[in-house]
């Protein structure tokens, strides 16, 4: 059928309902069925109130919606059709004085409402029981009864290729909930549904799910002779042009193994297999992360340094949850307490360090440059000092792409961070010192792309600071994962600089957010669009454009997407007077001096002729040299 004829059978079986529903109505208020005499005598009433519910139905053009797509909105349309025609009856009544009860007008608004929502859909179940019939359906059980997974299982509902069958969930207070017509049943009845219902696949509608969660639930699964996908994250759904709400097949290897790694170059694993590892900052964005693939190379103890209790307590219970043969210790305290650094080297006999703890959000740094200072340098000192000292193996400082001529407290921080593991490795006899540079990580704290999610929820704006802003991005994972390799082939004094790719229009990609949350972008084209994108203007230290490398010269490493830098660096004295002087300011708390004398020692942007870094009191954020 053509889509006219089938919105004029849908707005002939209304007209008849109209007519039913008045009849049937008539009935139930008399205890009768109606006469020919009063079917007649209710002729003026039908000739009003069947050409008002066509009226409504073709207003909201409910003869034209999709029947797999009527859902709540269309119920309440078609309440307010029923209403509307029983109105317009009751009103002929008072016009004519036919002097009829209200009452049957309410109970034939009631009638029709139930009538006509019920024949829409019998009519879709119907359709789509035709369209299936022959037709080998994929069962699906959802694992994850929250919003994502409501919505997959209302999409899916009216698909005439896949079928779900139930909801799982580790929230025990929705286990026995009914949830888009699915039971939600506990995670621990997995194999009983997969039995019972012949699952052909199980989809994880969890795209917020930490790696460590997701590690936890493909343990439970493996052994399930089905189909396991994973919805890709927010983040992989903006940074993509393909098919980006497709589901992929969960990758086992990635989770529950060092194969990963394993498989980009062989041996790799080797180099924390049976090790003592301390990672410093575990409780970051990126420390979790490295502690979560340290654990799977199978090291003899993980020691997780960080002084958030909160984030600390969350990474080591994530990891006891995947059962990993490592001892994990977690100790709370500052990579600024030297004797708290020295005594876990004393006790434990760390063999390799990777050190992330490091303040990082640029803003707060522009008015907290001393503390910045402290963290980010003497910490570094702290902990490259004690791997020093007690004969680790490997020491590996997690950089940033801000570190390269930097405009800001975080980029000058980090850079001089840099330099002292460059100085250490040129002193070192044991101990191997390198340094890992990249951009920013999608989703960790104070990136842009949870920013942008929430004020996308809130209605918006979305505040970008400047229209030509670029960033290079990268997951969490992916840039993990590489930190680990290039620390596996480190020979001392190394500066790698991970390939980010193209960097990332900022403003593009916020418009790239709206329009993948179902909303129009708001400006002089398109005034009337749901969500604004308001620029703010640069932040203090920020640049339009991060770079990777100080220098140009590069050479190649065994990982194509790993290479390595070729940087000058401080003398050994010049170090030391640094370092020096850095101390007694930061003692001080004198940010004034301590950011001029970082400005005499690091190379920032465009250095001889152009921006430095100046204290967030001043009016402006950059001064001529």
């Amino acid at each position: 059928m053509s889509r006219s004829q089938k919105a004029a059978i849908i707005v002939a079986i209304d007209a008849f309902l109209v007519i039913a529903a008045f009849v049937g109505g008539n009935a139930m208020l008399t205890g009768s069925f109606p006469t020919v005499a009063i079917l007649r005598a209710s002729t003026p009433f039908l000739l009003t109130m069947v050409p008002a519910a066509i009226a409504v139905i073709l207003y909201f053009d409910l003869h034209r919606m999709k029947l797999n797509s009527y859902e709540l909105k269309g119920v309440i349309q078609t309440a307010l059709m029923a209403s509307v025609s029983g109105a317009t009856g009751m009103l002929t009544s008072i016009v004519i004085g036919a002097g009829i009860s209200p009452q049957l007008f309410v109970i034939f608004s009631m009638i029709l409402l139930i009538a006509s929502a019920s024949a829409r859909l019998v009519l879709r179940e119907i359709v789509i029981r035709i369209y299936r019939q022959g037709k080998g359906l994929k069962r699906v059980l959802i694992y994850g009864a929250g919003r994502t997974g409501q919505q997959l299982a209302a999409a899916l509902v009216t698909d005439i290729e896949v079928s779900p069958v139930a909801f799982v969930d580790d929230n025990p207070a929705l286990h026995g909930l009914t949830i888009s017509g699915l039971k939600v049943q506990s995670s621990k009845s997995i194999e009983r549904l997969v039995e019972t219902h012949r699952v052909d696949r199980i989809v994880l509608a969890m795209p917020s799910a930490s790696e460590a969660d997701k590690a936890r639930i493909a343990r439970q699964l493996s052994h399930l002779a089905c189909e396991v996908h994973i919805m890709p994250s927010f983040a992989q759904m903006v940074m993509t042009d393909g098919h980006a709400t497709a589901t992929k097949p969960l990758d086992f290897s990635k989770l529950l193994g060092r194969n990963h790694l394993e498989s980009e170059l062989p041996g790799v694993s080797e180099a924390y297999k049976g090790k003592t590892v301390l990672v410093t900052g575990a409780g970051g964005s990126i420390g979790s992360e490295l502690c979560r693939q340290i654990a799977m190379c199978q090291p003899r103890m993980l020691i997780m340094l960080d002084h958030s209790e909160l984030l600390l307590y969350r990474i080591h219970r994530k990891l006891e949850s995947l059962h990993c043969d490592a001892e994990i210790r977690a100790v709370l305290g500052s990579v600024c307490e030297p004797a708290l650094v020295r005594q876990l080297f004393l006790d434990h006999d760390i063999d390799v360090v990777l050190h992330a703890a490091a303040y990082k959000h640029l803003p707060l740094l522009e008015t907290n440059a001393v503390e910045g200072m402290r963290n980010n340098v003497i910490g570094t000192k702290v902990v490259a000092d004690a791997a020093r000292a007690h004969g680790a193996e490997r020491f590996i400082l997690i950089s940033t792409d801000k570190a390269v001529r930097p405009t800001s407290a975080l980029g000058v921080s980090k850079r001089l961070a840099e330099m002292l593991v460059q100085d250490l490795a040129t002193r070192s006899t044991k101990t191997m010192f390198s340094m890992v540079r990249f951009g920013n990580v999608l989703g960790s704290s104070g990136s842009v792309i949870p920013l942008f999610q929430e004020q996308i929820a809130r209605g918006g704006p979305v505040t970008v600071t400047h229209s030509d802003v670029t960033r290079y991005f990268m997951t969490v994972s992916e840039a993990v994962r590489l930190v680990l390799l290039a620390g596996s082939f480190a020979r001392g004094g190394d500066v790698f600089v991970l390939d980010m790719g193209e960097p990332i229009s900022i403003w593009q990609l916020a418009r790239k957010m709206i329009r993948n949350a179902g909303f129009t972008v708001r400006d002089a084209a398109n005034p009337q669009g749901d969500i604004e994108i308001l620029f703010t203007g640069l932040r203090q230290g920020e640049k339009l454009r991060e770079e990777l490398l100080i220098g140009s010269d590069m050479l190649t490493t065994p990982h194509p997407k790993i290479l390595r830098a070729q940087e000058s660096h401080l003398s050994e004295l010049e170090m030391a007077n640094v370092l020096h002087e850095l101390r007694r300011l930061i003692e001080d708390h004198d940010e004034q001096a301590t950011i001029e004398l970082a400005n005499r020692w690091v190379e920032t942007a465009k250095s001889g002729s152009g921006d430095k870094m100046v204290p967030a009191t001043n009016s402006e954020k950059l001064l001529s040299n």
